[in-house]
């Protein structure tokens, strides 16, 4: 197990590097040239140069990014913001800040949404997929099955909305959302906040997992080494838990991983339809003002969650299926 997890972050790591040279070179590259943007209407050629030096982006592109990731691992020393300690991921362009203590500061907000909102479609999915696949072909598993069809075809910026009006504005049942109080502050009034966004990521995330849940374990079922344990005279809470249940929640797990890698990268219409300030928000406004140390620092914090999640859902694969560790 442990020289499979080291081959994981090993491999996880010559991922991230080639994603953040990529990521560097689209970025750099780009037609605005954001030392011009920042020298304002008046520039001179001299004070364009002086406004390169000072954003640290007067040099060759590959030398560029040899700073960049030189920073990360032992710290940089810019021209006009003084010394960046490791792991430095630049100083954005607008706010003349540290790119990594400005997604410190809304990463609070992006695990919160997406761990809570992962514990209730989890439950919610993983709980009617195995009711569904029990009672296959009865009411109960057609009202399912429908119900997550019609789920996975809704979009969370029309259902974000609605639900505010409903729910927040004209019923008053939940609180509007909002991010203002953190879990060590107010632990109800972050709850409150988040419960409104969790509901609706929940009914757009819960039908996937039912649908996914409901066909791995008629499947499983049905396979000879379940028919065999029923044959034997085990319970069916036994074969089911023991034999069935395992046996299809690989791809749970999978999809699972998938999804909350991306919502901590930053669920961005999520963030943007609910008014959250999360990393999703902070990628938005990075856009918009062309900081680009900025949109490196958030892509890089995405494609690491992923890839973080990815070497999770490896190691919990191989604790379901040991088989998996010879890959």
């Amino acid at each position: 197990m442990f020289r499979f997890l080291v081959r994981r972050i090993l491999g996880a790591a010559v991922i991230l590097l080639i994603i953040s040279a990529i990521t560097f070179l689209l970025f750099y590259v780009a037609p605005r040239d954001p030392a011009r943007v920042a020298c304002g209407k008046v520039c001179t050629p001299q004070t364009l140069a002086l406004v390169k030096h000072n954003l640290g982006i007067d040099d060759p592109l590959p030398v560029q990014y040899w700073h960049w990731l030189e920073g990360v691992f032992v710290g940089r020393d810019y021209a006009s913001f003084g010394h960046c300690n490791a792991p430095c991921l630049g100083y954005s362009f607008q706010n003349r800040v540290p790119v990594l203590s400005l997604i410190e500061d809304r990463f609070p907000t992006t695990i919160s949404l997406a761990l809570g909102s992962a514990v209730v479609f989890v439950i919610f999915g993983v709980g009617t997929g195995m009711i569904a696949a029990v009672k296959q072909g009865k009411a109960l598993d057609k009202i399912a099955s429908s119900a997550s069809l019609i789920g996975s075809s809704l979009q969370i910026y029309i259902v974000g909305i609605v639900a505010m009006y409903y729910l927040s504005d004209e019923w008053g049942i939940l609180d509007r959302p909002n991010d203002s109080s953190g879990f060590t502050d107010d632990p109800g009034a972050w709850f409150s906040g988040l419960l409104l966004p969790w509901f609706v990521l929940a009914i757009i995330f819960t039908a996937n997992y039912t649908r996914m849940t409901r066909s791995q374990l008629v499947e499983t079922l049905s396979e000879d080494y379940v028919r065999t344990a029923r044959a034997k005279g085990l319970s069916a809470r036994t074969v089911f838990f023991r034999f069935a249940w395992r046996g299809a929640m690989g791809p749970i797990v999978t999809i699972l991983g998938l999804d909350l890698g991306s919502l901590l990268g930053g669920a961005v219409i999520t963030e943007q339809t609910f008014g959250l300030h999360g990393i999703g928000a902070l990628s938005v406004k990075a856009v918009r003002d062309n900081d680009l140390p900025m949109l490196l620092g958030v892509v890089l914090v995405a494609a690491g969650a992923i890839v973080l999640f990815n070497i999770v859902v490896d190691a919990v694969y191989a604790l379901i299926d040991p088989r998996v560790r010879l890959a």
